[in-house]
């Protein structure tokens, strides 16, 4: 079991407590807000990183040496604000009063004493931890050894993470800050020198030294300001990197760096002396969180040791299970009919196994539809590992290796348990081969990104990512081997050796986290993480799989109609907008936009962009264009244009040779609250309360005998909440078949409900629906178009009516703090890691976004089980009737016309059966020529 150090950026950590929070002062008027912020900061990222030992870094007062190689490095910062400088002295207290060590070395930055100590770290076999928010640190990531963690976000950064986010590996950080310069430090760049451009320099000619050597290639501009530049870069290069050398006699080594216990006899009269009492029992729930769970003397951690038992799993924590990932993965090529026999005579001996077989592929590309299968890495644990190439250094394939492919086709295609990253892709990739991948009878192939989606969802789910953080074990990225973008490279284009070696130790990893996955599932409580993977998500993946191949038609002469039309209209548009302006200007330009609105015309402007422009975005022109002419035109313009550019013009060139038909991807391990996403194309963001996406929906079209049939759920995530709530007149009026915003506009107005006005009911419906959104007095006033006063009004007549649905909006809001998580009514948990944040309007969204996520995510649930129930129906039924599209609470299907009449009766009996709730569900359907006339 790998030991991990985490090094706190203390001066970081300072900064960014003190300007996160508001101005908090004692009663007597001294400034707090960085001591709450940091001690806040300080607990949260210690339990969640639970590490062995542990230092806090400050910098030391005084210059350092770097002030020697350039004297006006950090020449231009303004002195440190009084109110911090204050918080310094009793900020240390705390630190030590709860157990920290606290380093500071006059001559050095923190930064150097960091790098020292994660550089001493590694050599004694310790994984290391960054906790900052300075991006010079990531440049000691290395190798899954060192990484940084974020001090707000609590993101982890890997080698590949550093690469995703800032464009260059960890070993080119250096060069891309010098390249960059940075103005808080005072050390001159590349004049106009970014990050986009920094790193395509880098990536383009390697490091510092050879953009400095191939500057006179660099044209334009840029070229001009970088050969301007070329004499600084040596010494902006010396000042942005990291000492690992410092001297600290005070570290023998980093197993020094303990923790003591917490020390209540100076955390009490603290907590007192800086009125932090509230606090005081969150510090002491984040230190207890902090320590790992102890092992029987003598006991060696295995494949199920036990694991944390609640919240999410900190990176880093977990033991390793030893065999299971060795370093490097030994393996076979399975190269000939000796070698394939040999293999299926493992493999058949491992179908009763409790861990399946892994399966891992290369592809050629990432469309799931084209996509051709370049290799097969399956790994059946000690039992043994295989690499199976199938594509020649040119792309083709040769007869040996189809026989090949065509000799494992029945184990295949078998029953044996086989486990996946990302099934659904596999899928489409074999079946693009005419291979029906299977697993289990009735289960299908297992997926690690599923199992990893429903224990965390708020996480991102990459295969390198996930051993990292579950398994303790580095592996390659596809990045890494195959580069990215224009220049990635194709599984051919790169070593045999270096591809089959990538493909096997992810199946390895495959392997391995799904036994951890399992384990986790089944420590929960009545185990209903592992009954929402096992009896929603696995099965819904076999759904969308048929759903995408499928695809949907579509009129492509209709939509290049409609594109024409869009586009007078789109010019009309930006005329009637120059003349409003009084000059011509580009509408898609935010900058010429804010030039004309608030300083040619002189509308007040509303607010800054981070970078000090005016901000023209939706929101701020959505409020102009009450009052003014310009911005309701801009408005109406970028509607029309994004229609155009992203449907009419675009869903025509994305359709399919082979079937003339356009098949999105859905993405089922998206969202935080269980919804499906649709991407290539996205189909459900077509407006639906405009007649030109009306018109859109018009051109998805049914073939000839056959009718599109449209079901969706009624008023669901209202229903819901009176489900979770159990409040009784939310409860009655849903029994009743009540007309809910009629009852509460009743409610709220005063008045009969046969004398309630559409107005009014519009006006109900906001209410309804803002308030389980979590939606305040001012938020509400500002849809409603009310004062805030009348707003509150309505919010405090509505909870008079349903008073059980306050009570569950507060219990919520406790439980969502308490535990770090709510769940749906299924028991998929939804996390919200920034309810504890200590910045008070990120902490509000997360508590807006506790009351909501249940109803969304039980929505989801609910629209998933009813995927799985339909498809169910149709194949015992043996129809043709086929599901196509799943948008929001609808489901979308193709009916051939003789089987439209069962279909129309049953499918809102399916939909409206799958769950039993405190009140009905249901479901109402159509049918038509289109999309759009089935609603």
């Amino acid at each position: 079991m790998s030991e991990t150090l985490l090094l706190v950026d203390g001066s970081n950590y300072l900064f960014r407590a003190f300007h996160a929070l508001p101005d908090l002062r004692t009663s007597a008027g001294e400034p707090t807000g960085a001591i709450k912020g940091f001690t806040a900061m300080l607990g949260a990222v210690r339990s969640k990183v639970k590490p062995d030992f542990g230092v806090c870094v400050f910098d030391a007062k005084g210059k350092t040496f770097r002030s020697g190689i350039y004297p006006e490095y950090k020449a231009n910062r303004p002195p440190m604000p009084e109110d911090l400088a204050a918080q310094i002295g009793p900020i240390h207290e705390f630190v030590r009063a709860l157990g920290w060590r606290i380093i500071e070395k006059s001559g050095v930055e923190a930064d150097d004493v960091i790098g020292t100590l994660a550089t001493r770290a590694k050599a004694e076999g310790l994984t290391t931890y960054i906790a900052t928010g300075d991006k010079d640190l990531n440049q000691l990531v290395e190798d899954g050894r060192v990484m940084t963690i974020n001090t707000m976000t609590h993101e982890v950064l890997d080698e590949a993470g550093v690469k995703a986010k800032f464009g260059v590996p960890p070993g080119l950080i250096i060069d891309y800050l010098a390249l960059m310069g940075d103005k808080v430090d005072n050390v001159p760049g590349i004049y106009k020198c970014g990050p986009k451009t920094a790193a395509k320099w880098l990536e383009a000619f390697g490091s510092l030294e050879a953009v400095a050597e191939h500057a006179p290639e660099v044209k334009g501009k840029a070229g001009e300001y970088l050969r301007q530049g070329l004499g600084f870069l040596p010494v902006a290069k010396d000042l942005v990197t990291i000492r690992t050398a410092v001297e600290l006699p005070e570290v023998g080594t980093c197993r020094d760096l303990t923790f003591s216990e917490p020390d209540e006899a100076k955390l009490e009269p603290l907590f007192a002396r800086w009125e932090m009492r509230s606090s005081a029992g969150r510090i002491r729930k984040q230190a207890a969180q902090a320590k790992k769970p102890s092992a029987p003397a003598g006991a060696q951690p295995d494949l199920f040791s036990a694991l944390p038992a609640s919240g999410p799993a900190p990176a880093g924590v977990l033991p390793q299970p030893p065999g299971l990932l060795e370093d490097p993965v030994d393996f076979s090529l399975v190269e000939d009919e000796a070698s394939l026999k040999a293999m299926l005579g493992v493999l058949g001996a491992q179908e009763q196994s409790a861990i399946p077989v892994s399966v891992e592929i290369l592809a050629d590309s990432h469309q799931p539809m084209t996509a051709k299968l370049c290799g097969i890495a399956l790994c059946a644990g000690g039992a043994g590992a295989w690499y199976m190439p199938l594509a020649l250094g040119d792309g083709t394939r040769s007869k040996p290796q189809q026989d090949l492919l065509e000799g494992l086709r029945p184990w295949l295609e078998g029953g044996a348990p086989k486990v996946g990253h990302s099934v659904k892709f596999l899928l489409h990739v074999f079946a693009n081969e005419g291979i029906r991948l299977s697993g289990r009878p009735g289960r299908g192939l297992e997926d690690t990104r599923l199992q990893d989606y429903v224990i965390e969802s708020h996480n991102r789910h990459e295969l390198p990512r996930l051993a990292l953080r579950w398994l303790r074990r580095p592996i390659q990225g596809p990045e890494e081997v195959f580069g990215r973008g224009a220049s990635e490279k194709r599984p051919w284009e790169v070593p045999r050796e270096q591809a089959a070696r990538y493909a096997v130790e992810s199946a390895a990893a495959i392997r391995a986290l799904y036994a951890r996955f399992l384990l986790k599932m089944r420590e929960e409580p009545a185990q209903k993480l592992e009954s929402i993977y096992e009896d929603i998500e696995l099965p819904t993946e076999s759904v969308l799989f048929r759903m995408e191949r499928t695809g949907t038609l579509i009129d492509p002469v209709r939509l290049e109609a409609q594109s024409r039309e869009l586009a007078a209209r789109i010019g009309e548009l930006e005329r009637r907008a120059w003349q409003e302006a009084g000059e011509e200007f580009n509408l898609s330009s935010p900058r010429q936009l804010g030039h004309i609105l608030f300083e040619k015309l002189a509308i007040p402007a509303k607010k800054k962009t981070a970078s000090g422009g005016y901000s023209t975005g939706e929101e701020v022109l959505s409020e102009l264009a009450a009052d003014y002419p310009l911005p309701r035109t801009v408005l109406e313009y970028r509607a029309l244009a994004k229609l155009k550019s992203t449907y009419t013009d675009k869903l025509p060139a994305m359709i399919f040779p082979g079937d003339g038909r356009v098949h999105t991807t859905f993405g089922q391990a998206t969202a935080v609250t269980g919804r499906l996403a649709s991407s290539d194309p996205n189909l459900q963001n077509i407006p639906v309360r405009t007649e030109e996406g009306r018109r859109v929906r018009e051109a998805f079209i049914a073939p000839a005998g056959c009718r599109i049939v449209s079901a969706d759920y009624s008023q669901i995530e209202l229903r819901i909440m009176a489900h979770l709530s159990g409040d009784p007149g939310l409860v009655s009026a849903f029994q009743r078949g009540m007309d809910v915003h009629r009852a509460t506009a009743s409610e709220v107005f005063g008045v009969p409900p046969e004398e309630v006005t559409p107005e009014q009911r519009r006006m109900a419906k906001v209410i309804n629906f803002g308030l389980i959104y979590g939606m305040g007095a001012h938020g509400l006033a500002q849809n409603l178009g009310v004062d805030r006063a009348k707003a509150a009004e309505f919010i405090s007549r509505y909870f008079a009516r349903y008073p059980l649905v306050h009570e569950y909006m507060d219990r919520t809001r406790q439980l969502a703090h308490e535990r770090g998580y709510v769940e749906t009514a299924f028991g998929r948990r939804l996390w919200l890691p920034d309810i504890e944040s200590t910045r008070a309007v990120v902490r509000a969204g997360a508590e807006r976004q506790a009351i909501n996520a249940p109803m969304q995510g039980t929505a989801a649930d609910l629209i998933k089980i009813a995927m799985v129930s339909v498809q169910k129906w149709l194949d015992e039924r043996a129809l043709c009737s086929r599901l196509v599209l799943q948008v929001h609470d609808e489901l979308v299907l193709e009916v051939p016309d003789e089987e439209l009449g069962e279909v129309m009766k049953k499918l809102p009996l399916i939909m409206s059966g799958v769950a039993t709730l405190r009140v009905p569900l249901t479901a109402s359907v159509g049918s038509g020529e289109s999309w759009e006339a089935a609603h």
